[in-house]
């Protein structure tokens, strides 16, 4: 959660090296994991692995031909996507309240930053970008603020702990234990109301959407707890009908407000956005009509920023922005279908036994598929934040559904 503070302020020398600082982490825990048999290789472990390895020579002899960017690019599948079980199957439901309980504490202080960030130039030591870059690490906003990056490298980073924290605040409000003190649970959601539109994020405000959806869905199973999401609601209406008279809020509501409307109208409204960010990305994946990809496509890695680096000398997307247009651009049409269904299909799994934890009063699961379920399908693996934390939230679903006999027992 601090990898970009440390590429950005602390470190900003050794920017490159710790952009892989969690591999040799994952590569230590894989090893103890599985020479321990904590844990063994189940149909979706198995088969990212295999698609990694023919990708790579792939890659060598039909693609870029660069070892370094196949090796890169590689390391997703074979490295981070078996962490997602060996989290799972190590943690248990109270360790999930514990880290959701650390992600609410962090609130306050990523909230003071991005405040801050909000409110300084770019040019401003807080804004810097990785490796100390001056030029600042916000990116196009509205109004002439731009969407801070938080303590990450990139603005996605801090959206997407945003999203998490938001997850957490309605599991807390809806659960029916006192798992979390009551003033410290309005003080956070104080704190989110506060960060939400300095964060300039239509994708924050779509999650705050989906898991309020996700909620009502719980409520229809289980009556008792709607005067508890009623509360929060009422809760959250008072305090933005209070803070609208402050300036400090205000003016940040009227810069996500621009935004949202000019990036509406660029995309032909919210069912262009819709069908772009989910729909779109399997369409152009499926398509490349102005660009035909190669049989095996170009090169496992070559979508990444550093296999752009590596063999154009620039950052940037070399191949598509969306993660199933990357896939299928770097695997070619098979491979990249492959692991487009691995990665759907254990997506649904999540959510069907989520849903079915519904009945056992066990909400967590579900909440929080409210934030992993288009993570696991379409999260940008090819990033390392997005890929943290797309690990960390499929590892902490299956770790919420102990009592579950599917997924926990790695079928």
């Amino acid at each position: 959660m601090f990898e970009g503070a440390l590429r950005k302020w602390v470190l900003p020398g050794l920017a490159t090296p710790l952009l892989i600082v969690r591999d040799p982490v994952a590569i230590f825990i894989l090893f103890k994991s599985f020479s321990s048999r904590l844990i063994h290789g189940n149909l979706y472990i198995i088969t990212g692995w295999l698609v990694s390895i023919i990708c790579i020579p792939i890659a060598i002899f039909f693609g870029h031909g660069n070892v370094f960017v196949a090796i890169y690019g590689s390391r997703i599948f074979l490295i981070h996507f078996p962490m997602i079980f060996i989290i799972g199957t190590l943690f248990n439901s109270e360790d999930v309240i514990r880290i959701g309980k650390s992600f609410l504490a962090l609130v306050i202080p990523t909230t003071i930053l991005i405040a801050v960030q909000f409110y300084s130039p770019q040019s401003a030591f807080v804004n810097r970008g990785v490796g100390g870059d001056e030029k600042g690490a916000g990116f196009s906003g509205a109004l002439g603020f731009a969407r801070p990056p938080g303590f990450y490298s990139f603005t996605n980073g801090n959206v997407t702990y945003y999203c998490i924290v938001i997850c957490f605040i309605f599991y807390f409000w809806l659960s029916e234990f006192k798992q979390i003190k009551s003033y410290l649970l309005i003080f956070y959601t104080i704190t989110f109301v506060i960060a939400f539109p300095m964060c300039i994020s239509r994708t924050l405000f779509f999650q705050i959407a989906l898991t309020l959806l996700f909620s009502l869905v719980a409520i229809s199973s289980n009556k008792k707890i709607f005067g508890r999401l009623l509360f929060a609601i009422v809760v959250v209406g008072i305090l933005v009908l209070i803070f609208q008279n402050t300036s400090f809020f205000q003016t940040s509501v009227d810069a996500f407000s621009a935004r949202f409307d000019n990036a509406n109208e660029s995309e032909g409204g919210i069912k262009g956005v819709f069908l772009d960010r989910v729909l779109g990305g399997l369409v152009s994946a499926l398509l490349f009509k102005e660009n035909p990809i190669p049989y095996f496509g170009y090169g496992i890695g070559l979508g990444t920023n550093v296999g752009a680096m590596l063999t154009t000398g620039t950052t940037g997307f070399l191949i598509s922005e969306g993660e199933w247009g990357r896939l299928v651009g770097e695997m070619g049409f098979v491979l990249g279908i492959t692991i487009i269904i691995l990665r759907t299909t254990l997506g649904f799994d999540l959510l069907i036994g989520a849903f079915k934890e519904i009945s056992k009063r066990n909400l967590l699961p579900w909440i929080l598929m409210s934030g992993t379920f288009m993570a696991i399908l379409q999260g940008q693996f090819a990033q390392p934040t997005s890929l943290g934390f797309g690990v960390l939230m499929g590892g902490l679903v299956i770790a919420s559904l102990k009592n579950s006999q599917s997924i926990n027992n790695n079928k």
